[in-house]
């Protein structure tokens, strides 16, 4: 709980007295090596605060290909949101892909927890505002730029990641095939 307790004093200042108000609202999951969290058609029930390991949020066309839209590490939120905000069927997998621990949220206890301690109602709508404007980001370098620009982008943000990743799934993330991958790595 320390690692949610850090990351939410990035944004807000809290006492003790009210991260004992946030403990009960988050459950914590221990996860596996290639164990889903959601899959497509599942209720999406939680919102994940990542702790440990990485996840992989992706669908999968009708042709059965696999587009990954974002990759979750240490201190980093996922869920399928349209299924999460607007109560619907998950659209999404989220799987792990490196063992770890998440924690666990309903919509419910985050409306809860928002209600009872305003200073997390900021601190969600501050997390949804970056996490919006980091996918634009990711759109616009989709739509525009280079495989070898969207490569060094992926690389500058998330060094770490390169080394965590297989190379196969940092290849889907950037709408490139492996081979291509391994012509801009080696460069």
């Amino acid at each position: 709980m320390e690692k949610l307790r850090k990351h939410l004093e990035e944004i807000i200042a809290i006492t003790d007295e009210e991260f004992d108000v946030i403990k009960p609202f988050f459950t914590l999951k221990r996860t596996l090596k290639n164990q889903f969290l959601t899959h497509e058609g599942d209720e999406a029930l939680y919102e994940f605060f990542v702790l440990s390991g990485i996840f992989k949020v992706f669908y999968v066309d009708e042709h059965g290909k696999e587009f990954i839209l974002q990759f979750a590490k240490e201190n980093w939120w996922m869920s399928d949101y349209q299924a999460f905000f607007q109560s619907k069927k998950a659209t999404m997998y989220i799987e792990c892909i490196e063992a770890g621990e998440v924690l666990l949220s309903t919509l419910e206890t985050r409306e809860k927890l928002s209600s009872e301690l305003h200073k997390m109602e900021h601190f969600y709508r501050m997390k949804l505002t970056n996490g919006y404007i980091a996918l634009q980001q990711r759109v616009r370098l989709l739509l525009s730029s280079s495989p070898q620009q969207r490569y060094e982008e992926f690389s500058k943000l998330y060094p770490e990641l390169s080394q965590r990743i297989p190379k196969k799934l940092i290849a889907e993330y950037l709408g490139v095939s492996r081979e291509t991958l391994s012509r801009l790595y080696s460069k």
